[in-house]
């Protein structure tokens, strides 16, 4: 009996987990645009995890090369034909997430590692930074 109850519970929450239509917008880049631009989002995503770490172990330099990787060279080192497909409503999150990073390496670059209440801080900005990601994800699909 209480296989069977199990057995139930678990399938109805197979129905209530079913994918919905995806309804982001489709960025349309060829092969090699696709790779590109998703290698530049796992490399934001390193800076993120080299961020948290340094904070969480007050390591500043950490903190200011992972935020500067993500910055504006990264930006600007987007091809043109990438540049060319994101539409203003992308490029509306993306410059400023750019520009949060940026913000963290100054920030960092200010704060006494000792000073818990000045890592806080970066805590904050990593969050607001980490809020553009995710609306930029639930907005696009390169898929």
């Amino acid at each position: 009996m209480k296989r069977t109850i199990l057995f139930l519970v678990l399938m109805s929450m197979l129905g209530i987990t079913k994918a919905s239509t995806d309804n982001r917008y489709h960025l349309g880049f060829n092969d090699a645009e696709k790779a590109e631009f998703l290698s530049e989002m796992r490399q934001m995503l390193t800076s993120i995890q080299q961020i948290t770490l340094g904070i969480g172990t007050g390591n500043k330099a950490m903190i200011i090369k992972a935020a500067r990787y993500s910055g504006n060279r990264m930006a600007r080192a987007t091809p043109q034909s990438v540049k060319d497909k994101t539409p203003v409503s992308f490029e509306q999150i993306g410059g400023p997430t750019h520009m949060l990073f940026e913000a963290l390496a100054i920030n960092a670059a200010e704060v006494d590692e000792n000073d818990a209440d000045e890592l806080k801080d970066l805590a904050e900005l990593t969050g607001e930074l980490m809020r553009n990601c995710l609306a930029c994800h639930a907005a696009f699909t390169v898929n």
